[in-house]
Parts: C-alpha cells; structure tokens; sequence
C-alpha cells in the first residue's frame, strides 16, 4: 500500500498517510497527527521514499551523480 505525503495548512505540520489507491482516487482528507486538522493538501516531492517492514524509511534522490543542472 502506499504512502502519500501531506502538510497541514494549518500548523504546517508535514506527514505521511497510508492509504490504497481506491482509497486514494475517492479523495483522503487526512487529520493532521498534530493539531488535528482536516485542512491538508498533498505534497509532491521529487524523492523516493521506500518503507521497511518496520516502518522504518531510507530516503534516496531522484538526481544521481549525472544528473543535468537544476535536478536537485
């Protein structure tokens, strides 16, 4: 399943939700593990986030050592 990155519009507060892709396309409103917000957008990045069975992450750029000006 995968994760999905979100931020708080209200406490700026930037986390992940784990959700399917039906669950996805039927539109998640998130509640902020902070302040308890529902009030959130999605965030894009340009990383790749892979999960440990532990929950754990390793985070890796998408630019590598050849990558062309303005990449990362």
């Amino acid at each position: 399943m995968p994760f999905y990155e979100f931020q708080c519009k209200d406490c700026k507060t930037t986390y992940d939700v784990r959700a399917s892709i039906k669950e996805k396309e039927a539109g998640l409103h998130p509640e902020c593990p902070q302040c308890h917000s529902v009030h959130s957008h999605q965030v894009i990045s340009a990383g790749l986030v892979i999960r440990g069975s532990d929950g754990g992450s390793l985070s890796m750029s998408a630019c590598g050592p050849n990558a062309g000006p303005g990449c990362c």
